[in-house]
């Protein structure tokens, strides 16, 4: 018989009511998004993928947790808004976390995995499992198509993951003004579908770097979609003759990337910087006599060819020559594309590439990509892609279930508040388990819609040519 009191909370009091709270309210979970994320998953198949890509190390003798439930549970764990492989102790006894990885809630002997078993599954990554994690990602993207598409844009980008102490790896970088990690994330443009992302040191890529991992993925994807228009698009940073000479000669393969500007460049551009210049005196003067705001730039678009030192030809340079009220801004595009007009190349195909740096702050920011506390560099890949994999299933999400609703573009952090965190009652009997959620749950005309599209309604089977 226990004769200590239980743990209470004290509020103020409401209307000549004392305000209690305590921690018997049994079987409770404040998450119900770990069973939507099962239902996602179920259909997309994709932890299972995961875990083939993976080779289990483990005796066989003494495993409690296969491996697929191990990814399964982590990957739901950081998709609901828990990063830290520590939030695994509390949540392994998680009623709604146990469902999810189809698990019965309220058993013992059914726990899920603890925190030490998460880092020992970290620090036992080779670079061999990595390598088929990445190229996993990458199938999946393939499958997801129901057909080859005709055509799609790989959007590169670099960015950083401050480091903090001594971990393998970390560098200086200059341009951030950090010691960091310099990972690389790769998405289809039109779609914002994540192709896959690998962890690299802090440095600055190298082209032949950049070439290297590119020719791979535009090989493997060419096997598999052998007609697909193919347009990769990135900074200036990928505008290096190694990247190029990779591009150029494959057939439906284009580029487009930023050009940083030099002395050449501005000679090329000053013709049609001084008519900018004009223009947006005119501009502004007739601003003036109507009594209006002045215009806060001019813009006019130009191309011409252009051949670095090291380029093995000359390509398509467009030019976006813009005068504001501080001065000349003048930016640069190098492009294998013929068709589009200078300014449909400039506003409507590169700038688009500004899309990606928002999935990769949803990576980061959401979801937690940056954790970079583990003691090898290979165990903060691991966490990379398990962050990469939540935004894989949150995506499939809004894709697939949330089409035509108010949560079709949103966010994984305002998915995390306003769908999955939801107030669960568990009740388990013998053949059926009953969840009870809150009368006021101001997703309830959603989550019928949502539930009917993850159990009742099959996906289209994926493309696996």
């Amino acid at each position: 018989m226990r004769y200590s009191s239980p743990k209470q909370l004290c509020f103020p009091p409401v209307a000549g009511h004392t305000v209690r709270a305590d921690f018997d309210g049994g079987a409770l979970s404040s998450d119900l998004g770990p069973l939507l994320l099962r239902g996602v998953d179920r259909q997309i198949g994709f932890t299972e993928r995961l875990a083939t890509a993976l080779r289990d190390k483990r005796h066989q003798s003494y495993i409690d947790h296969p491996l697929h439930d191990l990814l399964a549970q982590r990957i739901y764990q950081i998709a609901s808004g828990y990063a830290d492989g520590n939030d695994a102790n509390s949540l392994r006894r998680d009623p709604m976390f146990k469902l999810g990885v189809d698990r019965l809630p309220l058993e013992p002997e059914h726990d899920l995995a603890s925190a030490p078993t998460f880092s020992r599954l970290e620090h036992s990554i080779d670079r061999k499992d990595l390598y088929r994690l990445t190229r996993a990602f990458v199938d999946h993207f393939i499958a997801s198509y129901p057909e080859p598409p005709a055509a799609i844009v790989l959007d590169l980008d670099h960015s950083d993951d401050p480091t903090h102490g001594q971990q393998e790896f970390a560098f200086y970088n200059h341009y951030y003004k950090n010691h960091c990690y310099l990972p690389l994330f790769i998405f289809e443009g039109t779609s914002h579908a994540l192709v896959t992302a690998y962890l690299r040191p802090g440095t600055r890529p190298t082209g032949a770097e950049n070439a290297m991992l590119l020719v791979r993925l535009l090989s493997y994807l060419r096997h598999h979609w052998p007609r697909t228009h193919i347009l990769v698009r990135g900074d200036s940073h990928f505008a290096t003759p190694e990247v190029i000479d990779v591009i150029a000669p494959r057939r439906w393969t284009d580029f487009v990337f930023g050009l940083a500007g030099n002395a050449v460049l501005l000679r090329h551009a000053d013709p049609v910087m001084q008519d900018g210049r004009c223009l947006h005196q005119q501009r502004t003067a007739l601003a003036q006599a109507h009594r209006a705001s002045p215009p806060p730039s001019s813009r006019l678009y130009a191309e011409f060819a252009y051949a670095a030192a090291s380029w093995a030809q000359p390509w398509r340079v467009i030019l976006k020559a813009e005068v504001m009220a501080a001065g000349d801004n003048p930016r640069f595009v190098v492009t294998s594309l013929a068709a589009p007009t200078p300014q449909r190349v400039y506003e409507d195909i590169y700038c688009a590439r500004g899309n990606c740096e928002n999935d990769i702050k949803a990576v980061k920011g959401d979801l937690h990509s940056d954790r970079t506390s583990a003691t090898t560099f290979l165990a903060h890949a691991m966490r990379l892609l398990l962050s990469c994999a939540a935004y894989v299933l949150h995506h499939a999400l809004r894709t697939h279930t949330l089409q035509h609703t108010a949560l079709a573009q949103a966010q994984p952090s305002t998915l995390i508040l306003t769908l999955f965190k939801v107030a669960t009652q568990i009740k388990q009997y013998k053949d059926s388990i009953l969840l009870h959620l809150p009368t006021s749950c101001p997703v309830q005309g959603l989550l019928p819609r949502v539930t009917a599209l993850l159990y009742l309604v099959p996906l289209p089977a994926g493309n696996t040519s």
